[in-house]
């Protein structure tokens, strides 16, 4: 089937130029119009989808060529704006800036590319005014499959200024879409690594969204954009579906025979769609203010495979969801919320014993410092004999990794694409069981396999490899079994 969603890409020449400003407060002046927006974000970051969401009122999803392949942006893009009236997709970076030694690969351009998507170029024009044209002109005429289809003018500081910067780009051919200005209260606060997210700033959060809308409203010809994303036309291919990449996942490998022993019977039958699951089999799923990365496609994905994923908060939660049998914690900022983590000991005792008892346990960066001894000298829940604590360096980049050691999410052997954005360090950095052998930045192991848990600082984006999704649910239903 084919996508014919009118559609944006917010691009810019580089970091910091308002991609976000823009894009958010786009999406929030679309939807006060009544429109269904479909929010996406270019890249790995999980904090920008978040603003997203709070404009939208859907999930914002990533787009990411160098996680998930080239082949699988239009499909997930489809899924994400299914029955919506316009996708509004916000870059990463400069526009042709992609993976570190990998030409175009993830850049903005190339996603714009992938979904044939016009590009509206947002240009921060605080100190400039005649050498916009320059730029602008460069940048439309870089690449020719990149069809830049306006700009927007940010910072700009007078009427006197506008004009000049107006003046400049009337013989573009890049049509001025907007002039924003200067504007505090559009500000979101940044830290360590970013933005702060939205489930962390509440109301302040909801004002600056509705601040950014209106700035757009007042700066940008809505009309003129919109008419812009109708010209994307049909978007050739099919639509990613969770159930459907689930059924076509590879199945588990077989048990091992015993020596001696009866051969082992299947855990299901080849031609069965998806494994076959007890009713009501849990995964819990750690969210709330601490634990906010998360990829919305892992939740569909474990609910395809035959789980129900409840979502608990470690900052409130005393124990786990009633009947868990499968525990994943994603990333976040534990390490902003140690002492609240720590005084929660009922929930740190119930995964403790969750892991002690063999149940499946998928932990990313934050979950890796969760399950930890401790973070900065404050008690975790101890399920890793290690220890976790900031640090200045910054740690980020994408990663090529292949499975060091069997687990409830791969086989040894088994290659996957992920992401590492963090500031803290993990002493040691590896158990006697590693998860991931990596390259980059040094030929390295890392992470923690230990009965059912895989603890590790990769983000990775299970739509690459449903399988993951599938081999740990499986997994589940052995851990259901036990239990019983």
């Amino acid at each position: 089937m084919s996508s014919s969603v009118p559609r944006l890409v917010i691009a810019a020449p580089s970091s910091g130029s308002g991609k976000t400003t823009v894009a958010t407060g786009l999406m929030a002046a679309f939807a006060s119009r009544g429109l269904a927006v479909s929010p996406h974000k270019v890249g790995p970051d999980y904090i920008d989808p978040g603003y997203h969401a709070l404009a939208t009122g859907r999930v914002g999803r990533n787009l990411d060529a160098y996680l998930c392949g080239a082949e699988l942006v239009a499909p997930l893009f489809a899924h994400g704006a299914r029955g919506c009236d316009l996708a509004v997709v916000e870059g990463v970076m400069g526009l042709f800036d992609g993976a570190a030694g990998e030409g175009e690969l993830a850049s903005t351009a190339h996603v714009a590319k992938l979904l044939r998507a016009p590009v509206v170029l947002v240009v921060d024009a605080s100190s400039q005014s005649r050498s916009v044209a320059a730029l602008v002109h460069g940048f439309a005429s870089w690449d020719p499959e990149v069809r830049i289809g306006g700009v927007i003018l940010n910072k700009v500081g007078s009427d006197r200024h506008e004009v000049m910067l107006r003046e400049a780009l009337d013989g573009s051919g890049v049509p001025v879409l907007g002039v924003l200005r200067r504007a505090e209260q559009v500000s979101t606060p940044s830290r360590h690594l970013g933005l702060v997210p939205v489930a962390e700033r509440g109301a302040e959060a909801v004002a600056a969204v509705a601040a950014m809308a209106s700035q757009v409203r007042e700066g940008c010809d809505l009309d003129a954009l919109f008419a812009l994303a109708r010209g994307a036309g049909a978007l050739p291919g099919d639509t990613w579906d969770a159930a459907e990449a689930v059924a076509l996942s590879p199945p588990p490998p077989l048990p091992v025979p015993v020596p001696g022993g009866s051969a082992p019977r299947p855990p299901y039958r080849a031609e069965r769609a998806r494994p076959r699951t007890p009713d009501g089999l849990k995964v819990a799923v750690a969210g709330g203010a601490a634990f906010t990365f998360s990829y919305a496609e892992h939740a569909e994905l474990l609910a395809a495979a035959g789980a129900e994923v409840v979502v608990f908060d470690p900052l409130r939660d005393e124990e786990l969801p009633e009947g868990t049998r499968g525990l994943v914690i994603g990333g976040g900022f534990p390490e902003v919320y140690g002492p609240e983590l720590s005084a929660n000991e009922p929930l740190r005792r119930a995964v403790a014993s969750l892991a002690e008892r063999g149940a499946p346990v998928a932990a990313e960066c934050a979950g890796l410092l969760y399950l930890s001894r401790e973070l900065d000298g404050l008690p975790m829940c101890g399920v890793i004999d290690a220890k976790a604590r900031m640090d200045e360096r910054l740690t980020l980049g994408y990663r090529d990794a292949v499975a060091v050691s069997d687990s409830v999410l791969a086989e040894a052997g088994s290659r996957m694409r992920g992401h590492e954005f963090h500031r803290t360090v993990v002493e040691p950095g590896a158990g006697a069981a590693p998860a991931w052998g990596v390259r980059v930045p040094v030929r390295r192991v890392e992470g923690f396999v230990q009965q059912g848990v895989h603890a590790s600082y990769l983000h990775t984006h299970w739509a690459s490899a449903p399988g993951v999704a599938r081999r740990f649910v499986e997994r589940c239903v052995g851990s259901w079994a036990t239990a019983g």
